[in-house]
């Protein structure tokens, strides 16, 4: 019988990393503690991780950035020397220089690599298409939009044809629209034999970020950053967000990031994964009501920017809006797009009685909503602090807006009639107002 393959060596390698910093007063923080990780050819490896815990960090160590406190760096098995000649890095905040243009700033990506200007030229050319850009080579940083500005950084890190593309949360600056339809991009490129990429990295928080675009997902835990746990992913591309296995394994995920899921629980057969807990759009009822309304005047479809001119919001506030309906299933968002699907059409004509219970039923769907109702339950007959509801709430989800999370609660649960919410006594109970008869306000 012949022996089973060796495994390949990895791109790049730590082995027992840790890495200290001293504040200004000579105190020692231990960012990392003894981390083994690697990144293996041909798979996107996520890693996930609450604010601190040393993500961005350990990304610097294994590409040479910084070095390390104690440990062993490797590139492909041998000690890193320097820069990891293999990887290229898309930042957060873009990083793109404000004097050069689209073209420039992507060639910036080939000044170590010596380049015939032939060459050069079509290596620019070429990358600039294949993310999108065309017709933009001349333009500044300023006139672009936050999503061309993270194609510039995403063209000029793969414009060198690197092995390893590491991405330090490079969607979070972005909004939600945008971010869904760049994650596609880089898994696409990724895939492109042209671009050279054998494997990427990425760092993030958002859970569904990590599910969507990861085959192998490592957590760690915080103070210091350790390896908590590694997942296997093994969904099929394309991934959809609302597929039911997407949605096990971003619970499966959540509960392993939080801590509160044991390797040996498994669903019982028959009864649905539980929603997870997520972060909800900062917005009004009230505005996803009003959205609904412009979506049915406009025959139930319309062009997203001739929306954003409909609301007369900002351009933000309307992709939260938008976000917010289609958390609730109320519309479909394909590209630019907004559909009002039938249930929404089915909340714009109902009487209000009948419209509090369709958006009662959507929103005790969301596993943010059943949590809290859980959480009040254990005292039905006495209000809890909301303090506690937040600290609930950043438990769970340790990079969210708390405060503007919590304000959305309120309002929908209070439409909803879940919960009661006394802003003066800083007390959230169980709902104990008016019946369904009653439509409760949904501007507060």
């Amino acid at each position: 019988m012949s022996a089973a393959p060796a495994p390949p060596i990895p791109i790049a390698r730590t082995c027992g990393v840790s890495r200290l910093f001293r504040d200004e007063d000579g105190r020692e923080r231990v960012v990392l503690a003894n981390v083994d990780f690697e990144v293996r050819p041909g798979e996107v490896v996520a890693v996930l991780g609450p604010s601190g815990c040393g993500k961005s960090t350990l990304l610097r160590i294994l590409i040479g950035l910084i070095p390390p406190s104690t440990g062993v760096v490797e590139q492909h098995g041998k000690p890193l020397e320097g820069i990891h000649s293999g990887a290229a890095v898309v930042f957060q905040n873009f990083a793109l220089f404000p004097w050069l243009t689209v073209e420039e700033n992507v060639r910036v990506g080939l000044h170590a690599h010596g380049l015939p200007d032939g060459e050069a030229s079509t290596r620019v050319r070429e990358v600039i298409a294949a993310v999108g850009l065309t017709g933009a080579t001349r333009a500044y940083p300023k006139e672009l939009s936050g999503g061309m500005k993270q194609r510039v950084g995403i063209a000029r890190a793969i414009v060198g044809r690197p092995e390893l593309l590491c991405m330090d949360e490079p969607f979070s600056a972005l909004d939600i629209l945008t971010a869904e339809l760049l994650r596609s991009e880089v898994y696409r490129l990724f895939k492109d034999p042209s671009t050279g990429l054998s494997s990427v990295l990425l760092i993030t928080h958002l859970i569904e970020e990590a599910v969507y675009l990861g085959d192998r997902i490592v957590i760690l835990g915080a103070n210091p950053g350790t390896v908590r746990r590694e997942i296997a992913n093994a969904l099929p591309h394309p991934r959809s967000l609302r597929d039911p296995a997407f949605l096990r394994m971003v619970a499966d995920v959540h509960d392993a990031v939080t801590g509160v899921h044991l390797p040996e629980e498994t669903v019982p057969a028959g009864r649905p994964a539980e929603a997870p807990i997520v972060p909800l759009p900062n917005v009004s009822i009230g505005e996803i009501g009003g959205l609904l309304d412009i979506l049915l005047a406009h025959g139930g479809e319309r062009d997203l920017f001739a929306l954003d001119r409909d609301t007369e919001y900002d351009f933000g506030r309307t992709i939260a809006v938008c976000k917010a309906a289609e958390l609730l299933e109320l519309v479909d968002t394909p590209r630019q797009r907004v559909l009002l699907t039938d249930l929404g059409r089915s909340v714009v004509a109902a009487r209000p009685p009948e419209r509090v219970r369709l958006l009662r039923r959507q929103i005790l769907g969301l596993g943010t909503f059943a949590a809290i109702v859980r959480f009040l339950a254990a005292t039905p007959d006495a209000p809890r602090p909301g303090e506690e509801v937040r600290d609930l709430l950043a438990a769970q989800l340790p990079a969210a807006d708390i405060p503007g999370l919590f304000e959305a609660v309120v309002n929908w649960g209070r439409y909803a009639q879940l919960f009661e919410y006394d802003a003066a006594a800083d007390e959230l109970g169980l709902w104990g107002g008016p019946g369904d008869g009653d439509e409760p306000d949904d501007d507060g």
